[in-house]
């Protein structure tokens, strides 16, 4: 019943105002963050690189036992099939994970977050399984395949991360969720090497005959288990944030108001993927994280490449335990710029400013690489002054990468603020996601080429990747300059 107080005018007006006419996100109330919530969500974070990342200590192994091949030197390309969809490149888990992640991203707008993210959960749960009791190579091709579709929901959750959080909270909460990838990356291959051949390892222990007719059946069925407990708290402890339920009823809803509309549609339904790329700012993110995608993931690649290089091919010449101790240094200034850092800048600097700043770090890194080369060419023997100048160069080619790395966490935060729609969200979350995956597939194979390619033919002095990887980097700050 209309309110005596509402006039015919009022009586027309739709109930849900369009953006233009709202006040700004920032002014409107946010509940606080629900603690269980963030938890869960941390916890499903973590089953992606989990059951991407259990296979690599033993997949080799598993391919010998399938007796494809008598030449052990052909093995590498059966497991690569596994974790390669091209020598080279990304495994055919990622390449199914990457036709997977919009449409899976796009459904969870019209039918909910947690639909989508338990019906992954269990297809994880169901594939992992398969693969452990694989006896051939189709079946585990096709087991990592479907585990690779059913992680392409993996852009919901930081979408109902999104959706949680206010700006009080998110510089805080979105640094700490993203050490969660890094931490499946660490966990998988030590569940997937410490478990695989049990039997083997631990005889008086596990003598049984499943463990020894299926070496790896015990990690993914452990995998499996953690991927059923990810289902069990999103079904239970999960909540939906996504009210798209207008969109659904849309047509009933109008049937019994053919004369007074009283909601706005085209604010809540979900627009099309030509609409998305259509709005600017989105596209700019969509593009600038394809770049940052493509030079983080060649860095990760040719560092430890450049690093092992002799000294008078274009590298360090280091040594196995070397490379190491650097990775380590890496990986500390990542945890310290993450929890300590990331947070600081979030709270005191705009957002698209400091993800345009962090960017722009790239081409200083890839042209201070070269340079490294030249002070060890000059001091080949290594004496103690230059072999702390040689460090000191390599600390700060790793801090500024690590700054270049941090973009990731921003650049969610700011689909979050320009997503056209709220109805729009986590298309547009997929969106992102399929780009920068799209381009870590791309990249390991093309770079490594650049830099082989350079060295064998001295493009440039040898450094003819160095100043292509620069160019390329220039790329993702036109697009973040646009941002801004």
């Amino acid at each position: 019943m209309l309110s005596p107080s509402m006039t015919s005018n009022d009586e027309t007006q739709p109930l849900l105002r369009r953006d233009e006419e709202s006040p700004p996100r920032s002014t409107q109330p946010h509940p606080s963050l629900d603690w269980s919530q963030l938890a869960v969500l941390c916890f499903l974070r973590v089953l992606d690189p989990l059951n991407f990342a259990q296979i690599f200590p033993y997949v080799n192994e598993f391919v010998s036992r399938l007796h494809l091949t008598n030449d052990p030197s052909k093995i590498g390309f059966y497991s690569g099939n596994l974790m390669r969809c091209l020598p080279g490149q990304e495994s055919i888990f990622a390449l199914c994970q990457l036709v997977a992640i919009y449409p899976w991203s796009s459904l969870s707008d019209r039918a909910g977050r947690r639909p989508v993210i338990i019906a992954g959960a269990l297809g994880l749960t169901i594939s992992t399984i398969f693969f452990g009791v694989s006896q051939s190579f189709l079946t585990a091709m096709i087991a990592r395949a479907l585990a690779g579709l059913f992680s392409g929901n993996v852009p919901v959750i930081p979408t109902v991360l999104c959706e949680i959080t206010n700006s009080e909270n998110e510089s805080f909460v979105f640094p700490f969720f993203g050490i969660f990838w890094p931490l499946g990356m660490i966990l998988g291959p030590l569940i997937g090497g410490f478990l695989s051949n049990i039997a083997l390892k631990f005889p008086t222990l596990f003598d049984y005959a499943v463990f020894k007719a299926f070496p790896y059946f015990l990690p993914c069925l452990i995998i499996a288990l953690i991927n059923f407990a990810g289902m069990f708290c999103a079904y239970f402890l999960l909540q939906e944030v996504c009210l798209n339920f207008f969109v659904l009823n849309a047509e009933f809803i109008l049937s019994l108001n053919k004369e007074r509309q009283l909601v706005d549609f085209a604010d809540v339904k979900p627009l099309s993927t030509k609409d998305l790329l259509a709005n600017q700012m989105i596209r700019c993110l969509c593009m600038s994280a394809c770049f940052l995608s493509f030079v983080t993931t060649a860095f990760d690649v040719i560092f430890v490449l450049f690093c092992f290089t002799p000294i008078r091919k274009g590298g360090l010449g280091l040594e196995t335990s070397q490379i190491g101790y650097a990775l380590v240094i890496s990986g500390l200034t990542a945890a310290f710029f993450q929890l300590v850092l990331m947070p600081t800048l979030l709270r005191r600097v705009d957002h698209a400013k400091c993800y345009h700043f962090t960017i722009a770090v790239w081409p200083a890194v890839f042209l201070i690489l070269p340079s490294l080369n030249l002070l060890a060419q000059t001091n080949e023997s290594l004496d103690d002054n230059a072999s702390a100048m040689l460090w000191t160069g390599i600390c700060v080619v790793l801090v500024f990468a690590r700054i270049g790395f941090l973009p990731y966490t921003i650049n969610t935060l700011l689909v979050k603020k320009h997503s056209p729609s709220a109805s729009s969200l986590g298309a547009s979350n997929g969106l992102l996601q399929f780009f920068i995956c799209l381009s870590r597939s791309l990249s390991p194979f093309m770079s490594s080429s650049v830099f082989v390619i350079s060295v064998e033919r001295n493009l440039f002095m040898g450094y003819g990747w160095a100043i292509l990887l620069s160019v390329i980097s220039l790329g993702g700050m036109y697009f973040s300059k646009r941002i801004m």
